[in-house]
């Protein structure tokens, strides 16, 4: 020791960091070298050193020197401690401050993890290469420089996948990916976008963690965490507790699987905080830390483990001092809050949770007026509730019923605006009376958070063919969109706020199909929020299982295979058409979109009489000739289409055909159809529930007024999609929100 330094001193590289729990564990680490006799001198950059006075007042000096770069923080200790300033330690408690400890700790001949371990498990791809090359099992991962290369690995296995930067904390960046459409995403809510990222299988199974300290240079572990996070896509923690309740052969074989993968990594100095997967067939290892676990968890080993000093057993297994590790007596979790993201109105019951007695920390970072960021990782977190008990299951229930006591009145966040224009060729050529149709353009809106995940989305087909230009109302949704979405998400009812927005735009001009677009996003985000599907949101009855009209276009050969055939009508062969059509045994839904004259009608009506169709929808371009078709066709239900898209067109078809089609691209959303189908049945008239050529999720979107028709002509996704022509399918509304399309036994849509 150099007479200038009588007294040992502890070196704490990277200080804490200006948040409550990192000040709060520094400020342990510093009273626990000081009740050891050590000097200690901080290090931190000038500016988190000037935001974190609580740590600045527990060190002795402090210096400001840039931990994230490790070669110049082992030079500046060297020429420290050539002026005689030797440190007898070097330790660090926050994460990116690992790498420059253990430098430092080399250049100074001192105690510490090898440096290149601990790069090892810092690069989250290299730790999983290094612990698959020992024998652990690991999910496979795969570094990407871009989104092409991402894509190209989903197309390797099933999924679903989880994107995460190489190098980071505290699940930044970390996002579930269920398949390619979510890759922008979750690219976009990355750290840093211009650097490589890794993609990853995604691990099925409860997630713990394992708290240790090295002794000897062996890992000795402390306890077993149990975890509870949020739902994905992100992956949030949202509780701890310790020790886990598990069967005591289960947790000797995480022990061991764990300190065997720590020596296989090469660390041996410190503390350590593993985490992993208990799955079906076996433990999973997730990433490796050369630190203790966040998540309060510094404060709730103390208490399980009466006696134990964390910081304090690193300074004494350093210092050759003997080392007694307490074992666990007791049990502690955290629970932290997790608000809607929005402006806080109201907060109540705070005090009540601060006084009780079992309360090891509790802290609450908002008052009203403060806005809640959207929940995505450890950074965004508003407050936390500490706790002890006697038992785990004990201390998880009252850590959660105190969190559940305070009330946290938040209005919600206007949402973003996002809305794209994706052209796609049909699936084959769909021909109808009037014209051919090749292609359509997909317009999506997306209702976004404030870290860029969906809260609510709209899609449709727009077909040019019908005057449709899917730019043009991408741009005419996106105002729509953005001047309703504070209005929208505001207190009070949503429906009826969405409802007079709508009408509104409807009176200023806006076109349905944008209406629509919006309307469906909207209510959308409105089921999402109150965690149910649209039609319960609706108060309309559960639409259950959908059996579909077979649409035959104009050409197509016509099946006969029992199910309702929707045959189109209005070509040069007509005559033919409905004479092979005698003695098919299945229901007929005849369609001539206007397409026939007078002189058509008469030539066509005996044989539209002999085959008696259940329906026979927009025969003729001349409505003075309805009364006559209905007079001739007695059991036939003569239905309206084209052109119906209004109330008072409505009241048109139900009066002149007895009947009509409702498609909602027409209408502009389920709110004004429904008003629309609510008058037809009760005036006795035929309903059908059409469409246009729309992709599944418009379709999963009109279905939910299937309860209200009498037949479903929701057919037009197998023209725009990948899907399976069925003859019919259900809604799985398992999830809040628009129920999606599933077919028999196969997955959704």
């Amino acid at each position: 020791m150099s007479p200038a330094s009588p007294t040992p001193e502890l070196l704490l590289v990277g200080g804490g960091g200006d948040m409550t729990l990192s000040v709060d564990v520094a400020v342990q680490a510093l009273e626990q070298a000081h009740a050891r006799g050590l000097r200690t001198h901080v290090t931190n950059t000038a500016g988190t050193l000037a935001a974190t006075p609580a740590v600045t007042a527990a060190a002795g000096t402090t210096s400001a020197v840039e931990f994230g770069d490790p070669a110049g923080t082992a030079a500046w200790a060297t020429a420290r401690a050539g002026s005689g300033e030797r440190p007898t330690l070097v330790f660090g408690v926050r994460e990116m401050a690992q790498e420059a400890v253990a430098e430092t700790a080399l250049a100074l001949g001192l105690p510490g993890n090898p440096p290149a371990a601990v790069r090892r498990i810092r690069r989250k791809d290299a730790c999983r290469q290094a612990l698959a090359a020992a024998g652990f099992r690991q999910p496979a991962v795969r570094t990407c420089a871009g989104e092409a290369e991402a894509r190209a690995f989903l197309a390797t296995s099933e999924g679903p996948w989880v994107v995460k930067p190489r190098d980071g904390i505290d699940s930044a960046g970390v996002r579930k990916v269920t398949g390619p459409d979510d890759l922008p995403a979750a690219l976009a809510g990355l750290p840093d976008r211009e650097a490589p990222f890794l993609i990853e299988e995604f691990v099925e199974g409860a997630e713990y963690s394992v708290e240790g300290v090295f002794v000897d240079g062996r890992p000795h572990v402390l306890a077993v965490t149990a975890k509870e996070k949020l739902a994905p896509p992100h992956f949030v923690e949202i509780g701890h507790v310790l020790p886990a309740d598990l069967p005591e052969d289960t947790r000797l074989r995480i022990e061991d699987t764990v300190t065997r993968a720590l020596t296989a990594l090469g660390l041996c100095s410190g503390l350590f905080h593993v985490e992993l997967w208990l799955t079906a067939d076996g433990i999973v290892l997730g990433e490796v830390h050369a630190r203790i676990g966040g998540g309060w968890i510094h404060r709730m080993l103390p208490y399980a483990l009466p006696g134990l000093e964390l910081y304090g057993t690193v300074y004494d297994d350093a210092l050759g001092r003997p080392v007694r590790l307490p074992v666990p007596v007791r049990a502690a979790a955290t629970r932290y809050f997790a608000p809607p993201p929005g402006r806080v109105t109201a907060v109540d019951g705070w005090d009540e949770v601060r006084a009780h007695p079992a309360v090891l920390h509790a802290e609450l970072r908002l008052t009203p007026g403060d806005e809640v960021p959207a929940f995505r990782c450890g950074a965004d977190r508003v407050g936390a509730v500490v706790v002890g008990a006697r038992t785990a299951a004990e201390a998880r229930e009252l850590a959660r019923r105190l969190v559940d006591s305070v009330t946290i009145t938040v209005a919600p966040a206007a949402p973003e605006v996002s809305v794209t224009v994706e052209p796609r060729p049909l699936t084959s050529s769909f021909q109808i009376s009037h014209m051919t149709i090749e292609t359509v353009d997909i317009v999506r809106l997306r209702l976004l958070a404030p870290d860029g995940a969906t809260t609510g989305e709209g899609e449709i087909a727009a077909d040019s063919g019908y005057g449709q230009d899917g730019p043009a109302i991408a741009a005419e949704a996106e105002e729509l969109a953005r001047s309703l979405a504070g209005t929208c998400g505001a207190a009070g009812d949503p429906v009826q706020a969405l409802r007079t927005g709508l009408d509104g735009a409807r009176s200023d001009g806006v076109g349905a199909p944008a209406r629509m677009l919006v309307e469906m996003a909207h209510l959308d985000r409105a089921a999402r929020l109150a965690g149910v599907p649209v039609w319960k949101l609706l108060g309309l009855p559960e639409p259950g299982r959908i059996r579909l009209l077979h649409t035959v276009p104009i050409g197509k050969e016509i099946p006969r295979d029992g199910r309702p055939l929707k045959i189109k009508l209005g070509g040069p062969d007509d005559e033919e058409v409905l004479r092979s059509l005698t003695g098919v045994d299945a229901p007929l839904i005849l369609d001539a979109n206007r397409g026939w004259d007078r002189d058509d009608w008469e030539r066509l009506r005996p044989l539209v009489a002999a085959l008696a169709p259940a329906v026979l929808e927009d025969p003729v371009r001349d409505p003075e000739l309805l009364p006559a078709i209905r007079a001739a066709l007695p059991g036939t239900a003569v239905l309206l289409d084209e052109g119906i898209a209004t109330p008072a067109d409505a009241e048109f078809a139900i009066r002149a055909a007895g009947g009509l089609n409702v498609k909602l691209m027409r209408f502009g959303g389920i709110l004004p159809a429904l008003t629309a189908l609510t008058t037809a049945t009760e005036r006795g008239a035929a309903r059908m529930l059409g469409c246009f050529l729309e992709p599944p999720r418009a379709i999963a979107y009109a279905a939910q007024l299937a309860g209200l028709c009498d037949w479903s002509d929701l057919d037009g996704h197998f023209w725009v999609s990948d899907d399976p022509a069925v003859p019919g399918y259900a809604l799985d509304s398992s999830a809040p929100g628009i129920p999606r399309l599933t077919y028999g036994n196969g997955g959704p849509a």
